[in-house]
């Protein structure tokens, strides 16, 4: 059997690693620094942070067409450096709009990024353990997703300084960037003509349903994790368990991606995807049908599984519907369709919290990941098993 551990793959991993700890070692505490330094208001760093997201959305469809149109190792360390460096400019801003700028700007080279790395990842695999590396490749998110929050707090506690945080994510930034440097890629681009622009060069078309489904799962999670903490502290009466709750959410995830390697290895991707979706709607169900301490926390331990299963086989069905030089558009299909979930999660959430009720937004979440369940089994799993490329 094929070297699943290759060098480069385990480079690829640590690179990416760096990535989102250096990113989520700011993202629990910048509300407290726009606050303290700038003095925001809610509603302002609401949309001083959003335009992040924004940014990283926009940028992931032509990512995926340069990845895939220029030499890839030469993308990824183009967008590596422009992600480096924007933490330097953190240090910099010293007013609320140039903070802005800069944050907003930061979203470009990390939505690019992510697709880059993701790609290189899947070019590093031996084919016959692609499944199971795109799998294990997700652990290096959500190490750094249980690790860094908490270590960033612990950090802030003892030193109540913002611009030592700042120094710390470019040193490990620019940590990931060289890691990355040494990694060995064998991939030629397709030669890049002048050629009518269609939309398959930005985004899979052939994997349209899928991109569909994956849109109602981020919804379901953008509600979640944006409005789970107001909702532990005025509904629940809780302060304080968010930190844990994202914890137990890291640590399904983990277990997921150990627990089926195997079904990825076998390429059971369909059997995948359909138990961790069953899994997150129990979670979702459970969150809001039992509104105290232990549906709270074994919601985050089902949900985290259940993304965990699901989420590798996805990707991996869309790539399975890609051709070689369509990799990089694959993977940003995916993501795009995640994140335009994400924010149509937000924003509902937001409003329905308003007019009816917190309470009332998470039963939406419910009612909307089953459907997003019902039209995988209905519709979804055949569209893939007639459209990918064997």
């Amino acid at each position: 059997m094929d070297k699943l551990w290759n060098k480069n793959y385990i480079k690829v991993m640590i690179a990416n690693f760096s990535l989102f700890f250096a990113f989520y070692l700011l993202t629990p505490l910048l509300p407290l620094y726009l606050s303290e330094t700038f003095g925001a208001t809610k509603d302002v760093i609401g949309l001083v942070l959003s335009g992040y997201t924004i940014t990283a959305l926009v940028f992931r469809p032509f990512s995926g067409y340069f990845v895939d149109s220029f030499p890839r190792k030469k993308v990824l360390m183009f967008c590596y450096a422009a992600f480096a460096i924007f933490f330097a400019g953190y240090l910099a801003a010293g007013t609320l709009l140039l903070f802005t700028i800069v944050r907003t700007l930061h979203g470009g080279p990390f939505g690019a990024l992510t697709v880059a790395n993701s790609t290189v990842a899947i070019d590093v695999l031996p084919s016959s353990r692609r499944n199971e590396g795109i799998g294990y490749y997700g652990l290096s998110n959500n190490l750094a997703m249980a690790i860094a929050p908490t270590f960033a707090i612990y950090i802030y506690s003892i030193t109540h300084n913002f611009q030592f945080l700042f120094w710390l994510a470019f040193i490990i930034a620019v940590l990931g960037w060289l890691v990355d440097s040494t990694v060995t890629i064998n991939h030629q681009p397709s030669a890049v003509k002048l050629q009518k622009i269609s939309l398959d060069r930005f985004f899979l078309a052939r994997g349209w349903l899928l991109g569909v489904n994956m849109v109602f799962f981020g919804f379901c999670f953008g509600v979640l994790s944006n409005y789970l903490a107001i909702y532990g502290k005025q509904v629940l009466g809780m302060t304080g368990g968010t930190g844990t709750w994202f914890m137990l959410c890291s640590f399904g995830l983990i277990l997921s991606r150990l627990q089926g390697g195997k079904a990825l290895r076998q390429g059971r991707l369909t059997h995948n995807a359909a138990e961790g979706m069953v899994i997150s709607l129990v979670g979702y169900t459970l969150f809001i049908a039992i509104p105290n301490m232990f549906g709270y926390y074994a919601s985050a331990l089902l949900i985290g599984l259940g993304n965990g299963h699901m989420w590798p086989a996805f990707q991996n069905m869309m790539i399975s519907m890609a051709h070689h030089n369509e990799r990089g558009t694959a993977n940003s299909t995916i993501l795009i369709s995640w994140d335009v979930g994400m924010g149509l999660g937000i924003l509902a959430g937001g409003a329905i919290a308003e007019h009816f009720g917190y309470s009332a937004a998470f039963w939406t979440v419910a009612v909307a990941n089953a459907i997003g369940v019902l039209l995988y089994f209905l519709k979804t799993q055949r569209f893939f098993l007639v459209r990918r490329i064997e």
